[in-house]
């Protein structure tokens, strides 16, 4: 009688040991760049199947309310992890913030300069004295100026439209917009039943660079770097899940996120889905390539040691 009182004892312990583990999963929050879209698929897809409880981590995902609130909110230590873009973070660190890049959603430039179809705009030079829109104050409009000195636009009126691609462009409050994204906004235009055109920005004097990556404050990165590293391949892991199975990773985005428009946002998927990462690891050179382009066209005012920026687990 006693050793089986021990044996249920010592199994009770297990339980309430198992259960102490459960509870102590690392918590994170997450900020996105945007609204929720299938840009943020994998991250949707790591929780729905439980590759983030895997590796014993529960991340709040929370939107912005202002297009530029990601980065700045993580270089504050105000959230963990933020998602933001190459561009976006190399301007803050030419700036002094203390962020550091820690992987990547999506590898290459979705972003485009939008327009409308039979509004007289075929070529960059068309844009001349045009009122053009751009959506996250500190980097489109950084963007947007140096496309305008590399195709040679002198004129032209900067407008932040902010979240309102769609309407300010239908309105005809701007000519252009420079940010909307050519796998997103093309398509949601597209369903309102406009013809849009797009100048691609790579294709036009604009280097290649990661257009989501993962970014934390240099605080935060010290105090969860465990969490981070775990994170990084939590993603990598639901990337490569979500090529692998495409349909049911769609369908797990949706039922994460039931208020996204289904048509709009699985054709966007079919889009997105080339352009997820294939790795983890930030480029180096590539990155430097585009730091040392932005300090000559005047995006950033001082140099940037990428490498002082980049961040992998290993460091």
């Amino acid at each position: 009688m006693i050793k089986k009182c021990v044996s249920l004892g010592f199994v009770f312990l297990l339980i309430l040991l198992g259960a102490s583990g459960l509870d102590a999963a690392q918590k994170l929050t997450l900020m996105l760049d945007w609204f929720p879209n299938v840009d943020h698929l994998p991250i949707y897809v790591a929780r729905q199947q439980g590759f983030l409880a895997q590796e014993g981590l529960e991340i709040k995902i929370i939107s912005p309310s202002e297009t530029s609130d990601a980065l700045k909110l993580a270089a504050a230590g105000n959230v963990d992890l933020a998602i933001s873009y190459e561009p976006q973070t190399i301007i803050a660190a030419a700036r002094g913030l203390e962020i550091v890049a820690l992987g990547r959603l999506v590898e290459h430039p979705l972003t485009t300069l939008l327009f409308l179809k039979g509004r007289g705009i075929q070529t960059p030079q068309d844009l001349e004295g045009k009122r053009i829109g751009y959506t996250v104050p500190g980097l489109m409009d950084v963007l947007l100026e140096a496309f305008a000195k590399l195709n040679n636009i002198r004129q032209y009126t900067a407008i932040n439209v902010g979240f309102a691609i769609v309407q300010s462009l239908a309105a005809g409050k701007v000519d252009a917009v420079m940010g909307p994204f050519k796998t997103y906004e093309t398509v949601e235009m597209a369903h309102r039943g406009y013809e849009v055109g797009y100048f691609e920005l790579e294709k036009w004097g604009i280097p290649d660079y990661d257009e989501l990556v993962f970014v934390a404050g240099r605080k935060a990165l010290e105090k969860n770097r465990a969490a981070m590293a775990q994170f990084g391949r939590v993603i990598q892991r639901a990337i490569d899940h979500v090529r692998q199975n495409p349909e049911k990773a769609l369908a797990d985005y949706f039922q994460a996120v039931p208020e996204a428009d289904r048509q709009t946002e699985s054709e966007a998927f079919k889009l997105t889905l080339p352009y997820y990462a294939h790795s983890q690891t930030l480029d180096v050179t590539r990155w430097q390539a585009f730091a040392d382009f932005a300090l000559k066209y005047g995006l950033i005012e001082t140099p940037v040691d990428v490498k002082t920026v980049l961040w992998t687990a290993g460091d």
